[in-house]
């Protein structure tokens, strides 16, 4: 009688083990199909010191030739680890991209992105520009010439297009006996001489710390 009372408490425990598991798993699913859907389109190079969506002046320089994909990577990866939006898959994004005509989104960068962001079935759309993306020369402790970052982001929510938030970086990396004042920003630059890539993440962490919230960005 002990024995199968024993059974039973074990059987009776591992279903619940399971009803729980699956009990979590499903709410998992329904919080991430509550989240609204962003698109994050590559950025664009561009080649002038303006910006197409909001006319903000520039330096303009060089574009590493990997600046496309650090950039559009480094964006994914942050707006991933905020949590709010369901991103759809680059390799999907880039798809869709390709079948368009460049000259289209050249032309009109704002309207072909929205509408691209519509037929994808998102809610929101990140368009990126980047104006200058150049790699120090030297090292860690000591540069010939420091890294130089020049990009902005603009997002657009996409039941009535508007642009609910946006970032940008314009900077070179100085040292800080030129700023005393800019010490903070230093310390976040990890004390030392940064690769283009690292400026560029820094740069963007500083521009999601004003993302607004979920209820914000929805207009509720």
């Amino acid at each position: 009688m002990k024995k199968i009372f024993k059974n039973g408490a074990v059987w009776a425990f591992s279903f619940w083990i399971l009803f729980m598991g699956l009990t979590f798993l499903w709410v998992a699913e329904m919080r991430a199909e509550e989240k609204p859907k962003l698109t994050i389109l590559p950025f664009f190079i561009e080649r002038e010191s303006v910006c197409p969506v909001c006319r903000t002046m520039f330096q303009k320089g060089d574009v590493f030739p990997s600046a496309q994909n650090t950039l559009t990577r480094l964006l994914y990866q942050r707006m991933e680890a905020k949590g709010i939006f369901k991103i759809l898959p680059l390799e999907k994004v880039e798809e869709a991209h390709a079948q368009r005509e460049k000259r289209i989104f050249e032309e009109r960068p704002k309207t072909s992105s929205i509408e691209l962001g519509r037929e994808l079935g998102s809610d929101f759309i990140s368009i990126g520009f980047v104006f200058r993306f150049e790699e120090r020369i030297g090292s860690s402790v000591g540069v010939e010439r420091p890294a130089s970052i020049g990009f902005d982001i603009h997002l657009f929510r996409l039941k009535d297009g508007a642009e609910v938030w946006k970032g940008k970086m314009d900077e070179t990396q100085r040292p800080l006996s030129e700023n005393l004042f800019k010490i903070g920003s230093f310390f976040r630059r990890k004390a030392h001489w940064l690769t283009a890539e690292e400026l560029a993440g820094v740069g963007l962490d500083e521009a999601l710390r004003r993302l607004p919230g979920t209820t914000e960005l929805e207009g509720k």
